[in-house]
């Protein structure tokens, strides 16, 4: 939204007296003063009148989350509980995951009520990649890193995955980097090979790594540093 309509809306005025009393200083963006009418606001923006709150400016979160197995990526759910339900936060319920995980899947989850930011980070020209920890029923042969990298065919939705980085572990576990995020896909491209998951567990999203210390079911509020770094290219990725 633009400050001018802004303004004007919640002061009664017409845009033309909106745009006066904004060039004439009078209004201030989280406490600077802002003399461009066609200035880009969202609800985080703190917006006064000559020192009068037009807007008071919402919270802006970003959390951190250490998902155990069982629980729903939801915000609601009549029967099971959901990630919503472990945070702790008065403004809880005014958050949406950024990237969901399967109810037998543990890990990392990143909930927002910043839109612009979700958006970005899970916009699919980004290719923001994804890293599991994955455990198999039967051995993983090594011929799978190269299978994996090739990408697999899938019939139902006519379209072959993106290249995947497997790097085997032991012999019935290996972390898997992926740049997108089908229907069940990890499972699917095991299954492809003749295994089957057993076990997986979300550590990365882009640039941020869950953190050794958060237990399941913990959470904790995203630094600047890392909100800024989340899908940045450019970053070194083992900082987080």
């Amino acid at each position: 939204m633009k400050l001018d309509r802004l303004v004007a809306k919640h002061q009664s005025l017409g845009r033309n007296k909106a745009r006066d009393r904004i060039a004439q200083g009078r209004v201030e963006i989280d406490h600077l003063t802002e003399i461009r009418p066609d200035r880009e606001i969202d609800r985080f923006h703190k917006i006064t009148l000559d020192g009068h709150i037009i807007q008071p400016g919402a919270r802006r979160l970003h959390l951190m989350l250490h998902k155990p197995a069982g629980i729903l990526s939801a915000t609601t759910d009549p029967v099971h509980p959901t990630v919503i339900d472990l945070i702790d936060d008065p403004d809880a319920r005014t958050l949406h995951l950024a990237g969901r995980l399967d109810r037998a899947t543990s890990g990392l989850i990143l909930l927002t009520n910043d839109g612009r930011w979700s958006k970005a980070l899970m916009h699919p020209d980004h290719k923001v990649p994804k890293t599991y920890l994955v455990h198999t029923r039967d051995p993983i042969p090594a011929s799978a890193i190269e299978a994996f990298s090739n990408g697999f065919h899938f019939h139902t939705e006519d379209i072959t995955t993106l290249p995947a980085a497997l790097e085997i572990l032991t012999e019935n576990a290996a972390r898997l980097t992926l740049h997108e995020g089908r229907y069940h896909q990890i499972k699917r491209m095991f299954h492809r090979i003749g295994n089957q998951v057993t076990a997986l567990h979300r550590e990365r999203i882009g640039n941020l790594q869950l953190t050794k210390n958060l237990p399941p079911g913990a959470w904790r509020h995203l630094t600047g540093e890392e909100i800024t770094a989340a899908y940045s290219p450019s970053l070194d990725r083992t900082s987080a």
